[in-house]
């Protein structure tokens, strides 16, 4: 199990807090949960199955490379004003 990302975000005066988790081999998913006001506005679930196709390297480093990935997506996103 890889560690998580937590990332506070100001857009446009409303804050987000964005945290993003590798929920392990026995919930096999990453998870990313945007809040807002302290409520869950949007969760984004990638399971391990997604991940290991499309990486070609081993099995940890492509769930540590996808966690930051898709915790940097979502604030790239976020910071352009949109929604994932």
């Amino acid at each position: 199990m890889q560690k998580g990302f937590n990332s506070d975000v100001t857009v446009r005066g409303q804050k987000f807090h964005v945290q993003t988790e590798d929920w392990g081999q026995r919930n096999p998913f990453v998870v990313s949960r945007i809040f807002c006001n302290g409520a869950v506005i949007k969760t984004i679930k990638t399971s391990y199955e997604v991940i290991l196709l499309a990486g070609a390297i081993r099995e940890e480093e492509s769930i540590k490379n996808a966690l930051r990935r898709q915790h940097s997506d979502i604030l790239d996103v976020l910071m352009a004003g949109k929604m994932p």
